[in-house]
């Protein structure tokens, strides 16, 4: 098997070791035999929606969000024909918020998103910074750690990714963080988020590849000392 990884953005967005997590979807599968192929897709540069299996978009600032918004709102259509196709996306907060219909900063003009959430994003007056651990519905955690002042709000049929158990997630307001609308997911956790989390990584190892390859079982990994650092993560406070 092969997995296809578009990393969007690579040299604009990479806050926070965001990076680190194609780092930890690309050996965790290569430690599984599975081969990978990432390419770095920038400004302008042509992605087939046919040819790749995960879309990852990381973290950044105003100013790199506002380089990027135009650019990708010109991929939106590409986008929704891949992930409707069964690609797997996985955004981090300024790219979260651009999957949304729109971000709006305290200056300058409203930033149009794409709209493959039903989200949107206001500036808020509060920098929310600080560890974070949410639970999902199935009772699995996942950690991380957040630094954004931006406020999500998620439309009715969007499920979040989690309800905050330390932190602020979405807006510090509803308690929910991210957003998992079948194979697209948003969040705010930085950290890298997958590296302390393996089980989700996993996830979306097995969604991505199931889009060519149909239902596939990943072997099990040893992931002692990735455990060891999520255990850890859950015991910090905010």
């Amino acid at each position: 098997m092969e997995l296809r990884i578009a990393h969007l953005y690579a040299h604009f967005l990479n806050i926070y070791g965001d990076r680190g997590n194609i780092i930890t979807l690309t050996k965790r599968a290569q430690w599984r035999g599975i081969e990978v192929k990432v390419d770095a897709i920038d400004l302008a540069q042509q992605a087939d929606p046919d040819y790749y299996d995960l879309y990852f978009v990381g973290g950044g600032q105003d100013k790199q969000q506002i380089v990027i918004a135009e650019d990708l709102l010109k991929r939106a259509n590409d986008l929704k024909s891949a992930t409707s196709s069964g690609a797997v996306m996985l955004s981090v907060c300024g790219g979260y918020q651009l999957l949304g219909h729109y971000y709006k900063p305290h200056e300058g003009p409203e930033l149009k998103g794409i709209s493959l959430l039903d989200a949107y994003t206001v500036a808020g007056n509060r920098r929310m910074i600080g560890n974070v651990t949410i639970k999902g519905d199935d009772g699995s955690f996942l950690v991380g750690f957040e630094n954004h002042s931006g406020k999500t709000y998620l439309g009715q049929s969007v499920p979040p990714l989690g309800k905050i158990v330390v932190g602020n997630g979405n807006n510090g307001e509803d308690k929910t963080e991210g957003a998992a609308s079948g194979t697209i997911y948003g969040t705010y956790l930085h950290g890298s988020l997958l590296p302390k989390n393996p089980q989700f990584a996993d996830r979306l190892l097995q969604q991505a590849l199931s889009r060519r390859y149909g239902d596939v079982n990943l072997t099990k990994l040893d992931d002692s000392l990735e455990n060891q650092a999520h255990k850890r993560a859950l015991s910090l406070p905010a």
